[in-house]
């Protein structure tokens, strides 16, 4: 099935799960299945309000007669999450995109830590469930800032296992210490992390201080610096519909791509679903997504075109 095509999902469900947070439960509206999908990935939910928004499947990967998705009600929501919360009934049918996975899930490690900040549990609790039904050495943390925010704990204590639930209310407000966690971790696991920015990157920083090299992140908002548009302008060249274009100093390539007509598939605009990920054929792209690993990144053989952009020169695309 191509990534492009579209599925038609109902409504089936909807739940209140902790505040602030709604599961969504969808089948499909035809009466067929849905395509199956690894853990760690997520489907780009096409609103009735135009707009386009990707969310982790939490339910596991077995069942291809629905898909289940945990949305948080954002504060800073560009109208997303507050139409998914506001609008959203059962039965209503919508568009949806087939699975993409950027956080795939190595099911063949000796042992694996997995680290959920909040709303960074969907994707976290597909991976724990599929690794605990392996019989696979796993531990979970999730970290909230109030037992009345941390969704899913009911899933998670049928599961079982090692699992450490982090409150910072219930800890005089401190976060949990994941440098001192990662200490005690052999080298050799492999650590995963969802959640908010501030969480990603004390991870990361644990994980390098440990001198773990097996780290997964999946970012659920962008970094502010990588979504401003480019100082310089630069041209890009479309090889399928032959088309050349310059893209000014403080436009992104997207919106230079859309204005003239170009029809591509983005969701986000913020360099993290991966839903505009693009083939380069030819320049040195400037990659500002938080998508690609760095060995790929290095290889220079697509980019994210919503706000990445070319070191110099021009770029040669396969659009």
């Amino acid at each position: 099935m191509s990534s492009n095509e579209l599925l038609q999902a109902r409504i089936r469900t909807l739940r209140y799960e902790a505040e602030g947070v709604l599961s969504v439960e969808l089948i499909p509206a035809q009466g067929t299945h849905f395509p199956r999908f690894d853990p760690g990935a997520h489907v780009d939910l096409h609103l009735p309000n135009g707009l386009t928004r990707s969310y982790s499947l939490l339910n596991s990967c077995d069942e291809v007669d629905r898909y289940v998705l945990g949305i948080l009600s954002d504060r800073q929501s560009r109208g997303g999450s507050r139409y998914v919360h506001e609008n959203f009934r059962c039965g209503i049918t919508l568009p949806v995109g087939v699975p993409r996975n950027h956080f795939a899930l190595d099911d063949s490690a000796e042992s694996t830590v997995l680290i959920a900040g909040g709303i960074g549990i969907t994707p976290i609790l597909c991976m724990y469930r599929r690794l605990r039904e392996a019989g696979k050495a796993v531990r979970l943390v999730y970290c909230s800032r109030s037992r009345a925010q941390a969704a899913f704990l009911d899933e998670l204590a049928m599961l079982g296992g090692d699992i450490h639930l982090h409150f910072d209310d219930e800890n005089g407000g401190q976060p949990f210490d994941l440098a001192g966690y990662f200490k005690q971790q052999p080298r050799t696991i492999h650590a995963y992390c969802c959640g908010p920015v501030v969480m990603l990157n004390a991870f990361e920083a644990a994980c390098h201080a440990s001198g773990i090299e097996h780290v997964h992140v999946e970012r659920f908002a962008a970094d502010q610096a990588a979504v401003q548009a480019p100082k310089n302008g630069y041209t890009v060249e479309l090889a399928k519909s032959g088309k050349t274009l310059d893209v000014p100093a403080g436009k992104t390539l997207l919106e230079t791509l859309l204005e003239a007509g170009i029809e591509v598939e983005y969701s986000c605009a913020e360099g993290i679903c991966g839903a505009c990920e693009t083939r380069v054929l030819g320049g040195c792209p400037e990659h500002r997504d938080s998508v690609l690993s760095a060995a790929e990144k290095a290889s220079g053989k697509t980019m994210m075109i919503c706000v990445s952009a070319a070191k110099s020169g021009t770029l040669v695309l396969d659009l």
